[in-house]
């Protein structure tokens, strides 16, 4: 019997896979784009998402305006497992995504947004986040299938664009890894659970 409950740094590493089983391992086929997002802390708080959830890649669209020494320090140092690209143009990287047959649904409060939960989620599918002030722009919210959003309960009307984030990740990531066959070659994480450090 464990004297802890808590599982170990060492109990943690028994589960994953090596450093370069993980890098040749197939991921999960989502892309997260980032419609101007422009907090250092929210742009790692992605890239820690993409990680735990060992998703396709990110797409960090607009005028990135931070430091790589701020990006690294507030993803803790997990952008090296993460596939990040830069783009200029939102519309450009999901017309691109489109052509590619992915179904691209923007997280953002909208006449006709529909509850995230609700939503079967295709494989391969890219979810759009945008701005912690203006939101996903026109143009982004006019190239989504469907816009989605997070029921509000209390008296506020939003979350941060990182905590909104996780949880439609949460669902989408998990939708898509339980469509495909257990053998389909993505990382397990099953037997994996979050570690909730800051």
């Amino acid at each position: 019997m464990h004297s802890r409950i808590q599982l170990s740094k060492e109990d943690i590493r028994k589960n994953k896979p090596t450093r370069d089983e993980y890098l040749d391992k197939p991921k999960t086929p989502l892309v997260l784009v980032l419609d101007n997002v422009t907090n250092s802390y929210n742009i790692g708080a992605f890239i820690r998402l993409a990680d735990a959830f060992a998703i396709e890649k990110i797409i960090i669209c607009g005028e990135l305006t931070i430091s790589d020494k701020k990006l690294k320090k507030a993803s803790r140092n997990e952008a090296k497992w993460v596939c990040i690209e830069y783009s200029d143009s939102t519309t450009s990287s999901l017309q691109t995504l489109l052509d590619e047959g992915y179904g691209v649904y923007s997280v953002e409060l909208c006449h006709e947004s529909v509850d995230y939960s609700d939503v079967t989620y295709p494989s391969p599918c890219a979810l759009v986040l945008g701005n912690e002030r203006k939101g996903v722009s026109e143009a982004a919210l006019q190239l989504s299938h469907q816009q989605i959003h997070i029921p509000m309960f209390g008296m506020g009307n939003s979350l941060n664009v990182s905590t909104a984030g996780a949880i439609v990740l949460a669902e989408c990531a998990n939708q898509i890894r339980n469509s495909h066959k257990p053998n389909a070659g993505f990382i397990n994480t099953e037997v994996l659970s979050a570690s909730f450090n800051l």
